[in-house]
């Protein structure tokens, strides 16, 4: 049985002020996700944090929720290992959290992000994920996932990567690819050598893809595709399989 830890939406300190670190910026990629900034802002916004958004280009209402919010906002071609990179070089601080916009975070996460942003030792991680809603199912898939990272060093988006300035800039930065860039930035951040950590979180994140695709489909697609990587695959490639051609509003009309 795999068992979820209870989240707290609230981080406090003893004293009743936020318990958050100051010297930390937080990531974010956005394309269309309106739906899923309307939770996440007020939150980050309610904890203090800096947060630089970088906008792949729009066409819902997120840039003017975004406008109206504490953030910094970037804006650039559709390409998540690029938006990254923009966000992370708009940023200042010594320490980077990539997070997903349909993810969200909890007590222990900001505490134990306290803590790694405190030490003088560069570092590297993610945090374990939990998928919300909440099924034995789901709990298990993320389960696997977060055994396998910790395995192999190798994070995905939605566990949330954070690094050192240093780190990244030693890696090279965040790989400008629009695919895969997650894979692309655990490898070249474990060839540093610098320690890897795995916190216990948990980080919240969305299982829209699990429950729109099914939860064998999307495992199975989801492996289909790093295979396709590590065989030499590009992203430029992968991605055009991974995203489909949406069609237009005039074709779907009967």
């Amino acid at each position: 049985m795999c068992k979820r830890p209870e989240p707290d939406l609230h981080p406090t300190a003893p004293g009743g002020q936020p318990n958050h670190p100051s010297n930390v910026t937080v990531v974010i990629p956005t394309l269309n996700d309106a739906c899923h900034l309307h939770r996440l802002l007020p939150q980050l916004a309610d904890l203090g944090l800096p947060v630089v958004v970088s906008d792949g280009g729009s066409t819902d209402n997120s840039l003017e929720l975004l406008l109206r919010s504490d953030v910094r906002l970037v804006v650039g071609n559709p390409n998540r290992g690029e938006q990254l990179a923009r966000g992370v070089a708009a940023s200042s601080t010594p320490w980077v959290l990539l997070l997903h916009s349909d993810c969200w975070l909890s007590t222990n996460t900001l505490k134990q992000l306290t803590r790694v942003t405190e030490r003088a030792m560069p570092v590297w991680g993610r945090f374990d994920l939990v998928l919300e809603p909440r099924s034995p199912a789901l709990g298990c898939i993320a389960w696997f996932m977060n055994q396998r990272s910790r395995l192999t060093k190798i994070c995905t988006g939605d566990q949330g990567i954070f690094a050192h300035r240093s780190l990244l800039l030693q890696a090279g930065g965040v790989p400008c690819q629009p695919l895969m860039e997650d894979i692309e930035l655990s490898k070249r951040l474990k060839a540093t050598a610098a320690p890897f950590l795995c916190l216990p979180g948990p980080l919240l994140s969305s299982a829209r893809r699990w429950q729109t695709q099914g939860l064998v489909a999307t495992v199975l697609s989801m492996w289909r595709f790093r295979l396709r990587y590590w065989l030499g695959a590009t992203p430029e490639v992968l991605v055009k399989d991974y995203y489909p051609p949406v069609q237009s509003e005039e074709s779907t009309l009967v």
